[in-house]
């Protein structure tokens, strides 16, 4: 990872800010997500860094893109994203990091570069795309992509444009990290 703003502490800020507009409590929270009451009220704590899985879980509760949320999270800024700048999340329990790649102003295109290391698989439930066209443009190594019961094995310079909503796996069967690009774009 480089220098750039860690954003937990704005994720953690942000989650309580959408929970909390929409009127709901925790135990809401939990209820429509799936995420337990003690690791939401962490997250919002900043105790606890949530993992890829949790924040979508969420962000298909609150009806925001997991983009959408963590756009949210950070402050406005310029036209121009300097490599330096863009926030970089890691997820801490495999080490996936995903770098926010387009501009902060936001936009109806948003690019996102995701590092998934060696060996490890990250899940989605199929509200997490409820909102969204996606492509998924691998730059390096290979990406095995499940969307519901159908599976897609991506090589370096293959792009697969999702279909209708399904619960999603990101899988990196190899033994070197593949990096990908996610485009993403409001229904």
């Amino acid at each position: 990872m480089n220098d750039a703003v860690d954003p937990t502490s704005a994720i953690s800020a942000r989650v309580r800010i959408e929970r909390e507009a929409r009127g709901w409590s925790l135990a809401g929270l939990a209820e429509r997500s799936g995420v337990s009451k003690a690791m939401i009220s962490k997250v919002e704590r900043g105790e606890a860094s949530p993992t890829a899985t949790i924040l979508g879980r969420l962000s298909g509760a609150f009806g925001l893109q997991l983009s959408m949320l963590l756009a949210l999270s950070e402050q406005a800024g310029e036209r121009v994203s300097r490599a330096a700048e863009q926030p970089v999340w890691q997820d801490p329990e495999t080490g996936y990091t995903r770098r926010a790649v387009s501009p902060r102003g936001g936009g109806m295109l948003e690019l996102i570069e995701v590092t998934l290391p060696a060996r490890q698989r990250v899940s989605y439930p199929s509200s997490a795309f409820s909102f969204l066209h996606q492509q998924i443009w691998v730059r390096s190594g290979t990406l095995v992509f499940e969307e519901g019961a159908q599976s897609h094995i991506l090589d370096a310079g293959d792009c697969l444009q999702l279909g209708p909503p399904a619960a999603c796996t990101f899988s990196n069967p190899g033994a070197q990290p593949c990096t990908y690009v996610v485009a993403l774009v409001r229904r």
